[in-house]
């Protein structure tokens, strides 16, 4: 089966309730117009193969705002414009993203009949007074409560966090807290989103006024590397981590720990982590650390900060590629010793 693949239809802004402290979804979709039912089928017939074994690494994703809280008729009129193309087999299912609120018996009878087979909830924190002044406008029992429908429905199940939102000072804490509430309800896979400040939003404003301070990028990084992990123990799949390099949302950027390889940075830091914990059993000196060629960058670090790091604690290292060794594996050599294969 190839690569998984989402054909993302954005409906920015639409269902949502209230604005949320972080939100301006028009800016985060790079979208200003919600899409048609006509749009729909147009960008189906284009993006989707025509081979149904094909089709079945595909998925048809309404993302951007709050999919069940949109108006009925419209929600209907988007969905029987995507389920013709899971009935012929050209995507295997239909994902949205939506409100822990906005989940009912008769909202996932509707999705169940027309093809959708995940469902995502922004729940972004499991802390009661985080989501009241980041005016969320729903409650931690609401992410319980819908995640325990959805999954006795019988839909993949997904929940997004986003670390570093305003209301606590104690990030890695409650970044942690929520991983570890995340993990009680086993969602099937996890988005992880470092608060980003964006403009003309109550966080920006609360920014200007010193009353909120973002996560550096390198804070950021060292908590997602925490909740990679936790994740990564209990087998459940990351989808996302971090916000995709788009135009409409580096333009209205004012602050936070925006980076294009935030993945990428997060599982350097993770490497780096375990070469120091077996470094640290050793003599300083010069070393050979072998890997997989697919993970000479990440090992290597980004403008090889890994190699400067260990430098700067008494190890001279240099990356090799051993492509026998599979994954994360590593092996580390004394220079000289032997080479890598």
């Amino acid at each position: 089966m190839e690569k998984h693949k989402n054909l993302s239809i954005f409906v920015p802004h639409e269902g949502c309730p209230n604005q949320c402290s972080f939100c301006d979804q028009k800016k985060i979709s790079g979208t200003q117009n919600p899409p048609s039912p006509d749009y729909v089928t147009q960008l189906c017939e284009e993006f989707l193969p025509n081979d149904a074994e094909k089709g079945a690494s595909y998925e048809i994703a309404f993302f951007g705002g709050s999919f069940t809280a949109i108006n009925r008729q419209y929600m209907l009129e988007l969905l029987q414009a995507a389920y013709p193309f899971v009935k012929t087999g050209r995507a295997r299912g239909i994902r949205v993203s939506t409100r822990p609120d906005a989940i009912s018996r008769e909202i996932l009878d509707i999705l169940k009949r027309y093809g959708v087979t995940a469902i995502e909830l922004g729940a972004q924190s499991m802390q009661d007074h985080v989501l009241k002044v980041n005016m969320r406008g729903h409650t931690v029992a609401d992410v319980y409560s819908a995640s325990r429908l959805i999954k006795e429905y019988g839909f993949s199940l997904g929940l997004q966090m986003m670390p570093g939102l305003y209301g606590r000072d104690d990030y890695m804490q409650y970044a942690v807290d929520t991983a570890e509430k995340f993990i009680e309800i086993k969602p099937d896979t996890v988005r992880i989103y470092p608060t980003l400040i964006l403009k003309d939003t109550l966080l920006e404003s609360l920014y200007q006024k010193g009353m909120y301070t973002p996560l550096t990028v390198q804070q950021a990084v060292e908590i997602c590397a925490v909740l990679v992990k936790m994740f990564n123990r209990e087998n459940i799949k990351i989808i996302k981590l971090g916000l995709h390099a788009d135009t409409g949302l580096e333009d209205s950027l004012v602050a936070g720990p925006y980076h294009p390889a935030m993945k990428e940075l997060v599982h350097s830091h993770i490497m780096l982590e375990k070469f120091t914990q077996s470094l640290e059993c050793m003599p300083h000196g010069d070393y050979v650390i072998c890997v997989n060629s697919r993970k000479h960058s990440q090992a290597t670090g980004q403008k090889k900060s890994n190699i400067v790091v260990l430098a700067q604690r008494g190890y001279n290292v240099t990356i090799k590629d051993d492509n026998s060794l599979t994954g994360d594996n590593y092996t580390i050599i004394k220079e000289g010793e032997k080479q890598c294969i």
